[in-house]
């Protein structure tokens, strides 16, 4: 009997069943944020939703000030919100509710108020 390690073929299957898409011979591209020159940014494929009233005004003062995704995370991250990318695009398209406490570092890293945020002009 073969063990993984002597024998080059049950390596390959170990790593099949380990990392299951690979048996289909498909290339799933990891998550990198250094790969995007030459490429457009993605649009987004729904429609806005319902689910909060500041999704829209967050991503047009992200882009505005030239911010990523990751970077937005990042600075929520230091200021004790920990939000994934999944949600942050969930919030952004309105999807997801915002807490108290997110709507309080998104204004304050985007350097508006909450009131603005909310749609409210004071």
């Amino acid at each position: 009997m073969y063990s993984i390690y002597t024998h080059p073929f049950k390596f390959r299957i170990a790593k099949f069943i380990i990392f299951g898409n690979a048996k289909y011979g498909k290339h799933f591209p990891s998550y990198n944020l250094y790969r995007t020159e030459g490429r457009r940014m993605r649009t987004r494929k729904l429609e806005l939703g319902t689910r909060n009233l500041i999704g829209a005004r967050v991503t047009q003062l992200r882009l505005a000030r030239g911010m990523k995704q990751v970077e937005l995370l990042a600075q929520l991250q230091l200021r004790g919100v920990d939000l994934s990318i999944p949600a942050l695009s969930l919030l952004e398209g309105q999807r997801r509710p915002v807490s108290d406490i997110e709507l309080n570092a998104l204004a304050e890293i985007l350097g508006v108020s909450a009131d603005e945020l909310l749609g409210r002009m004071i």
